[in-house]
């Protein structure tokens, strides 16, 4: 059998925690209805799928293709490691700025035209389509056909209206300092048994030694993590489900499915969580 087969993989769990909090940001209110008319959606990736985003990541590739050239000059013969990461921190800085500069105005461009067909749909919310099993506006079409139009689309003169679909900021609950803390405690817990699985693999005879190894990892990996991480994960969908029953919403999602409008309930949040 192959021995890469009991390889230990380089992230086995890390995040854990936040994926499972990630994973459960769903219906929360209980009681409430189902029946959400004014959620659409936007399938993103036939937006990055027009024309005018591929030529900007054809303009961008190529950019990076002569910013790699002109830093492996650079990095030649440099043996100061403080040298070193100035020159990759400016590389860094120019690629960041070039994205800016090709993509800024294209982002801006396709979120006024998503706000204008969810205005002129009385959308309340726009989220990724896919997160949408069923129900739900699909509005990808409006939205193509309105960024491709002669002239720029005109944003909305209205806000969104009040919304019965939460989200909230992922990042913003990975930095409460008791999550933060535990999720460090688990990724150094991690990274030890990896390199002690690592170690024994290396002097392990058999295939049957290592699958026993690997087996010792994760069982170790899995006891840690129902000791520190789902207190913590039972803890933050009780506040989820709270903080929306009290808002009276009937789903909370993760903001990085947000497109448009929702119900932002992050700081209710984090600070149920403090």
């Amino acid at each position: 059998m192959n021995r890469r087969f009991f390889a230990i993989p380089k992230r086995l769990a890390a995040g854990l925690f936040f994926a499972a909090v990630a994973a459960m940001l769903a219906p929360a209110s209980e009681g409430a209805g189902t029946d959400v008319n004014d959620v659409g959606y936007v399938d993103q990736a036939r937006l990055a799928g027009m024309k005018a985003f591929l030529d900007a990541n054809r303009q961008l590739a190529n950019y990076k293709a002569g910013l790699d050239r002109q830093f492996a000059q650079q990095m030649r013969g440099v043996r100061d490691q403080s040298k070193q990461q100035r020159i990759a921190q400016d590389f860094q800085g120019r690629l960041a700025a070039k994205q800016r500069a090709v993509l800024g105005p294209l982002f801006a461009r396709a979120q006024v035209a998503i706000a204008s067909v969810a205005s002129s749909r009385n959308l309340s919310v726009v989220v990724d389509k896919q997160i949408i099993i069923v129900g739900g506006q699909d509005i990808t079409q409006p939205v193509i056909d309105l960024f491709s139009g002669i002239g720029e689309p005109v944003p909305p003169v209205s806000t969104p209206p009040p919304s019965n679909v939460g989200y909230v900021d992922q990042t913003q609950i990975d930095a409460v300092p008791k999550l933060k803390s535990v999720n460090d405690q688990f990724a150094k817990f991690q990274a030890d048994q990896q390199r002690d699985a690592q170690t024994k693999m290396r002097s392990a005879k058999t295939d049957a030694d290592r699958q026993q190894i690997y087996n010792a990892m994760q069982k170790a990996l899995a006891d840690k993590k129902h000791q520190l991480i789902d207190p913590l994960v039972d803890q933050t969908r009780s506040v989820i489900a709270n903080v929306a029953k009290k808002r009276s919403l009937v789903l909370v999602i993760d903001k990085v499915n947000r497109i448009y409008g929702g119900t932002d309930i992050t700081t209710d949040v984090t600070n149920g969580l403090k």
